[in-house]
């Protein structure tokens, strides 16, 4: 089939899908060097952003914060722990459930990672209302997905 012959909906530029599988990708990939610089990968600085919102939480409060289940992150978690970043602990009420805590230097990398998110906005240079406008959209997307997920 040639491009002449090719239905619209088909074609890869007229693809939501890949224009959020490209941007999600460019933007991990903008975090990349900020990120090196704190001896973090991308998915471990959500984990951090999530602790540092809230700490001592559970696996299970992560994951669904994350979107993420707990086969995904538990060689996340050690390889956190293994840093010296988080550590991982029984729950004092509930020996069967773990809880998520920060160290010292969990805490202490929470300063050097404050310029992270202006540094980002700079790189992409959309107004603050494109950026929320942006995310409105994307937080929408999940949610429709997420609820269909639920049926």
């Amino acid at each position: 089939m040639t491009d002449d012959n090719m239905p619209d909906l088909l074609r890869l530029d007229n693809q939501l899908c890949f224009a959020l599988y490209s941007a999600s990708n460019a933007i991990v990939r903008a975090y990349r060097p900020l990120l090196d610089k704190l001896d973090i990968t991308y998915p471990q600085y959500l984990v951090l952003l999530v602790l540092w919102q809230q700490d001592e939480i559970s696996l299970k409060q992560l994951g669904e914060q994350l979107f993420l289940d707990s086969g995904t992150l538990t060689p996340l978690l050690k390889r956190l722990e293994s840093k010296g970043l988080i550590r991982r602990e029984r729950n004092e009420r509930d020996e069967r459930l773990r809880v998520l805590k920060l160290t010292a230097e969990g805490n202490a990398l929470k300063k050097l990672a404050a310029n992270i998110p202006v540094q980002m906005r700079d790189q992409l240079r959309l107004s603050d209302t494109q950026l929320q406008l942006l995310k409105a959209h994307c937080e929408l997307v999940q949610k429709q997905l997420h609820e269909q997920d639920d049926c």
